[in-house]
């Protein structure tokens, strides 16, 4: 999608009204809103242009945040043509006669900043033919994604790009937004404190939503000032950003996960109900809680995996809305549960050994000889029958020969760990005091 104040490469029409995000677009850097982390004096971008040599680029970041705008004021501070192209609708011969032209204005002095928005979108191949104009300074590339670029783009592009993140607009960023929008409409919005306070939540941090619905409270023709319930009644309040396939999900869901982790049940809840309310399919999060019992609590509370599923097999039963509290109730249990990643750091280093030691096979003593030969060749000669030994415990050794004894699995001093760890103490006393064999 299009940013803040994006516009065609083309001159704007001059007739007609235009929109207040196209008057309102910054004609200087100086004049956008927010994003001090990349623009100020001693910030990358700020820096950059101080010293005169602009890289190539990657603006990071959500939708009506300023990316387009950035880009083509970037193209003003720096002299170069712009060109702007959507990689949505942009395919390879689009593009080798983006590539041809920018040839020829290098070839006649003029370089050119090539603006891919949603650069995301074009497959590796795609991203790989930008790679050769980028090296021989055909094309100063600044491309826009909405999306993770450490997962969707190549390594390649990468490595001659820096990568930007701009953050979604702030409470304070829309106000400002929202006061120049005043001064270019010579009005004052009709609400009250509150409702423009509410006004600002409904557009979620991004500019060009806000100015959206600037344009739409100011078209009305109301006497005195509305209030909140007023406004919410004329306004529906916009959709939460999420994608369940996109960076927003793996954000949330590592939201989730760390909340639970960190035993905060407040904050497990927040985040659980923030992804069933953008959209996510309960049995998801039912499979990644599970999850979470197994490689954060495991042993410490042998219930938690229990509830878990007992939770997943209740949504089933019931479905949504219902089946959903079940699964609420679970991660409220997670995070309050005793916590450890014993069993999942010895079952690590377990499959590490396992790997290290290839085709080791068991030592005979603890294999079964069904039939002469093996008997012949030490097929369970000298095994010790536990349940014959003192406490039930022989002590023998059943790693392979010539495999040192490791330590896999050490229980934390939580939960019910703190008794299996009186109980491997025990056991490796009795251990060192019969000794090998």
């Amino acid at each position: 999608m299009a940013d803040l104040f994006d516009t065609e490469a083309a001159e704007p029409v001059k007739s007609g009204p235009r929109p207040l995000a196209d008057r309102l677009r910054p004609q200087r850097l100086d004049q956008v809103i927010g994003q001090e982390q990349v623009l100020g004096p001693d910030a990358p971008l700020g820096v950059m242009l101080s010293s005169g040599s602009l890289s190539s680029l990657v603006l990071w970041g959500p939708p009506g945040v300023g990316k387009t705008t950035i880009a083509r004021l970037l193209a003003d501070e720096t002299d170069l043509h712009f060109v702007q192209i959507s990689a949505i609708f942009t395919g390879v011969p689009e593009l080798r006669k983006v590539f041809e032209a920018a040839k020829m204005r290098r070839a006649n002095g003029q370089g050119t900043l090539l603006f891919v928005d949603e650069i995301h979108r074009f497959n590796k191949a795609q991203q790989d033919g930008f790679l050769p104009h980028m090296e021989d300074g055909t094309i100063l590339l600044v491309g826009a994604t909405t999306e993770n670029p450490s997962f969707e783009l190549n390594a390649a592009l990468l490595s001659r790009a820096q990568v930007l993140v701009l953050k979604r607009l702030d409470l304070a960023d829309l106000e400002r937004l929202a006061q120049r929008a005043e001064q270019d409409l010579d009005r004052a919005l009709p609400l009250t404190g509150p409702a423009r306070e509410a006004l600002l939540e409904m557009a979620d941090g991004d500019g060009r939503a806000l100015l959206n619905l600037i344009e739409q409270v100011a078209a009305w023709k109301v006497e005195g000032k509305l209030d909140t319930d007023a406004l919410a009644t004329r306004l529906m309040k916009r959709a939460a950003k999420y994608d369940k396939s996109g960076d927003e999900h793996y954000n949330l869901i590592s939201a989730l996960h760390k909340s639970v982790r960190g035993s905060d049940p407040d904050a497990a809840l927040y985040w659980f109900a923030r992804m069933l309310t953008g959209g996510e399919d309960p049995r998801y999060l039912a499979r990644r809680l599970t999850r979470m019992a197994v490689e954060d609590i495991g042993l410490a509370d042998p219930q938690a995996q229990a509830v878990c599923l007992q939770a997943w097999e209740t949504y089933e039963r019931l479905g949504s809305p219902e089946g959903e509290l079940a699964l609420g109730q679970a991660v409220t249990y997670l995070a309050l549960a005793p916590k450890s990643n014993a069993g999942y750091v010895g079952f690590k280093a377990a499959m590490a050994l396992a790997r290290q030691t290839g085709s080791e096979p068991p030592p005979k003593h603890i294999l079964n000889a069904p039939t002469k030969l093996m008997k012949e060749q030490g097929y369970g000669a000298d095994y010790a029958y536990d349940h014959d030994a003192e406490d039930g415990f022989s002590g023998q050794n059943y790693f392979p020969d010539g495999v040192k004894r490791p330590v896999l699995y050490q229980p934390v001093e939580r939960g019910f760990e703190r008794e299996l760890k009186r109980r491997l103490d025990y056991f490796a006393k009795l251990r060192a005091k019969r000794g090998p064999g």
